[in-house]
């Protein structure tokens, strides 16, 4: 017969049943894979009543688990530190906790003179997987190693070791898919999403018969029904999906905000890329005018030299012109002078034949001087 129950994955009916200690040894005893005879919850916070940004509850417990040591049954406190959460959620808000955890002076053995603590298993219930787990639930245990790597079977549970340790439990809900193959499955079945009957998550569909044989699932199972009966149950949880809505839409929020701060980036990237290439091309292009200047400046000093040897070479032509026109002169003069000469000699009675004697001159040119 199929019965509708409330949703254990939600806070308000996840601390409902956890409250009653028959089920929170259910529970517990399935985690731990032994005997819990008794267990008290721990003084608390529930972040059920101090909202954050994100979705943690918590909920400690006090636990006397029974062990067998050969024929002798022992019983002892462990603190089981049980964390629930539906999104995903950083790693320091865990680490956080249990540090608090640690350094409570609560946690300490209340006989123990030298101040050790009760050994502590962390419980973690996520709604969302973790990496690449397949399996739903993975157990995380500690042991004790000697230099070449061999476990020491003795003295692993000393206090002084099981003080500064402790083992984990991680349970990944969205793997509950309806295969019981253990007990702690069997348990861990009424968390089972694919259940959820209707438009929300509130209610769970689940087969009754399944737990026929076994008392203590009907018992968790006749809770879950009547936390659904219940108006103020059923009113949590309504608060709970506005305030997870609203977280959606949050998220959803940021997720187009960070789509669109992408593709700004993006495009400043493209943007400062093309400003890069202008940069370079424009540095290129400075080097070359710099080039063309200091070869044109160069080009200039040597056409500024050119040009001023062509002056000294046009002062040196002037100065032989001058040499010349002078020469040229003193040779007229001497011309003159000599036709004179020859004009008073010729004048005196003398012969061309007997000038030309007397001057040197050949008596051709003689001739023309007296002409």
């Amino acid at each position: 017969m199929f019965i509708h129950v409330a949703n254990p994955i939600y806070d308000s009916v996840f601390k409902y049943i956890m409250e009653d200690e028959r089920i929170a040894k259910t529970m517990l005893s399935a985690l731990l894979k032994k005997e819990v005879v008794h267990v008290t919850v721990r003084p608390h916070e529930y972040s059920n009543t101090t909202r954050d940004t994100l979705s943690m509850f918590r909920i400690d417990f006090a636990a006397t688990v029974r062990e067998r040591e050969g024929d002798v049954e022992k019983d002892r406190v462990v603190l089981i530190e049980l964390q629930k959460t539906w999104l995903n959620t950083e790693t320091l808000r865990f680490r956080q906790y249990l540090g608090a955890q640690y350094s409570n002076k609560s946690n300490i053995r209340e006989e123990d003179e030298k101040g050790f603590a009760y050994p502590m298993v962390a419980v973690y219930l996520l709604g969302h997987r973790v990496g690449n787990i397949n399996e739903p639930i993975v157990y995380v245990n500690h042991d004790v190693f000697d230099y070449n790597g061999n476990i020491v079977k003795e003295g692993s549970e000393e206090p002084f070791v099981e003080s500064l340790t402790h083992n984990s439990i991680i349970v990944q809900i969205p793997l509950l898919h309806g295969n019981v193959n253990n007990r702690l499955e069997k348990v861990l079945s009424v968390f089972d999403q694919t259940q959820v009957e209707g438009n929300t998550q509130q209610v769970l569909k689940i087969d009754e018969d399944k737990y026929a044989d076994d008392n203590d699932m009907l018992y968790v199972l006749h809770k879950l029904t009547a936390a659904a009966a219940n108006s103020e149950m059923r009113q949590d949880m309504n608060v709970e999906d506005e305030y997870y809505k609203a977280i959606e839409d949050r998220d959803t929020a940021i997720m187009q905000r960070d789509k669109i701060l992408k593709e700004q980036e993006e495009q400043l990237s493209q943007q400062n890329e093309q400003l890069s290439q202008q940069s370079e091309q424009l540095s290129q292009q400075s080097e070359q005018l710099s080039q063309q200047s200091e070869q044109l400046s160069q080009q200039s000093e040597q056409l500024s030299q050119q040009s001023e040897q062509l002056s000294q070479q046009s002062e040196q032509l002037s100065q032989q012109s001058e040499q010349l026109s002078q020469q040229s002169e003193q040779l007229s003069q001497q011309s003159e002078q000599l036709r004179n000469m020859a004009k008073a000699l010729f004048a005196s009675g003398m012969t061309e034949e007997q000038i030309s004697a007397m001057t040197g001159i050949d008596a051709e040119n003689v001739a023309k001087l007296l002409n």
